[in-house]
């Protein structure tokens, strides 16, 4: 018990830099395109509640840093209700409001401040990739198979020591870091693979077994395991910065396909809803993360950047993806929602992100080595 004590801090401090960096680079998109659209910027916020500290910048922006660091936001002139009056239309406002309100701005210029709060936190994210590949490097293990354990799915599938796997499931091969990424998540899902064995290419058919494993970490979790091992223990392999970036978009994208996938498989039963986890989990995976050093700390900041960025893209009032997809609306009918639909639309997403905060936390609760 007091040793869990005596880690708290750690946590904590773990916790608070990724999701600050995350939270401030997402609103920092926001702001930015706002900037850019002429719209003015009334706060910017780093966690909810009351304010901590700030300052005000000479154009009236309040820079703060709130109480409740589980996210941020950024506060715009004539943003949302502020817009309109009780009947729904625009406020009356002046000229000059009128030029800096969000409420008054084009469509495309208000998509455009919308979205740019994902596409901030891609950034990042292979903005992190790309410094981690040019100066510690990328894992890189030869797609080439060196041993074939007894009585596996490799085995039964046909596979020999010296094959190597240069396609799966369509997917070019080039590291296996790849193969074993893809594996581990698509559990008992069949794989079609093309393998070069003495120069010819062989399609070969496979079903990975599916075990449970705990990581050094005491987190059980369900994978699938094809039953091979590359030749070698791999390298670390540091690209020029030109191909660094290649590498960390590329890896970014993979990252979003292995997310979809583990949401859809969650969704349609296939992989346990308790794997699911909220604030408490994210905690406590940036404090065992961070016991490996910096690295591993910047790696997992990148991989919940790109995780805070995608799920903001989904359809869900409350979230930016929602509002994008009042907008779509909007340019399809070739006017604004009304305001009762906009609020009904809100309710029904901010019931649908309290009940997903509520069900991840008592995942956290329930599952997690207290």
């Amino acid at each position: 018990m007091w040793d869990v004590v005596a880690q708290l801090p750690h946590y904590l401090l773990s916790f608070l830099f990724v999701l600050t960096v995350v939270v401030f680079f997402h609103e920092l998109g926001h702001f930015l395109v706002a900037r850019w659209a002429g719209v003015k910027v009334e706060v910017f916020s780093v966690g909810f509640g009351p304010e901590l500290f700030g300052f005000t910048d000479r154009r009236g922006t309040r820079w703060k840093v709130s109480a409740l660091p589980l996210g941020g936001y950024v506060k715009m002139f004539g943003e949302g209700e502020a817009g309109r009056d009780e009947k729904g239309e625009p406020q009356p406002l002046t000229p000059e409001q009128r030029k800096v309100s969000f409420f008054h701005k084009p469509l495309a210029r208000r998509a455009a401040i919308v979205a740019a709060g994902p596409i901030a936190n891609y950034v990042l994210a292979v903005i992190i990739f790309a410094v981690l590949f040019a100066t510690y490097g990328q894992q890189f293990s030869s797609n080439e198979v060196g041993l074939v354990v007894e009585d596996s799915a490799a085995a039964e599938a046909g596979i020999e020591p010296g094959d190597r796997i240069v396609e799966m499931n369509g997917n070019r091969i080039t590291r296996f870091e790849q193969i074993v990424a893809s594996i581990e998540l698509g559990l008992d899902e069949p794989l079609h693979l093309v393998i070069e064995r003495d120069g010819r290419r062989i399609p070969l058919d496979a079903r990975p077994h599916v075990i449970e494993i705990t990581d050094n970490f005491g987190n059980t979790q369900r994978v699938g395991r094809l039953g091979i091992q590359s030749t070698g223990a791999g390298e670390l392999v540091r690209y020029d910065p030109i191909h660094a970036v290649s590498a960390a978009v590329t890896h970014s994208y993979e990252l979003t396909t292995m997310i979809l996938k583990a949401i859809g498989q969650i969704i349609s039963g296939t992989r346990s809803s308790e794997e699911l986890g909220g604030v408490i989990r994210i905690a406590k995976m940036s404090g065992d993360v961070a016991t490996n050093g910096l690295v591993a700390l910047l790696g997992f900041t990148a991989l919940m950047s790109v995780n805070l960025g995608l799920l903001n893209l989904f359809p869900v009032p409350m979230l930016d993806g929602g509002h994008l997809a009042f907008y779509a609306i909007e340019g399809l009918r070739g006017r604004r929602l009304s305001q009762r639909a906009e609020e009904w639309g809100l309710r029904i997403g901010l019931a649908m992100v309290l009940t997903l905060f509520i069900f991840a936390t008592w995942n956290d609760l329930v599952t997690l080595p207290w």
